[in-house]
């Protein structure tokens, strides 16, 4: 654990001196989760999450790169360095919305 925690400082260190950066951080336990359902009248608060699945997620990565090979090649060492699975996603950016 130890061993990946700083091969996965080292790898974030890079990424930021790349310029290709924009935020990384870690989560905490997924029993720290608060599921918020705003659908109804009122919000219903409960613990969570509380899903079916092998995978969770234990952080994340943004990352500005100019296309989808160049995000997988990223992924592909993320993983490597973080000795995890890596989703690899795109920003809705139809809904992105700035300053």
């Amino acid at each position: 654990m130890h061993a990946a925690m700083a091969a996965t400082g080292a790898f974030n260190h890079r990424l930021a001196a790349e310029g290709v950066l924009v935020f990384v951080d870690g989560l905490e336990a997924p029993d720290t989760a608060t599921v918020v359902d705003g659908r109804g009248a009122e919000a219903i608060l409960t613990d969570g999450p509380f899903i079916e699945s092998k995978e969770g997620l234990n952080g994340l990565w943004i990352i500005d790169v100019p296309d989808l090979d160049a995000a997988l090649k990223v992924a592909a060492e993320a993983s490597h360095v973080c000795r995890e699975l890596v989703e690899v996603r795109p920003f809705a950016t139809a809904f992105a919305q700035t300053a």
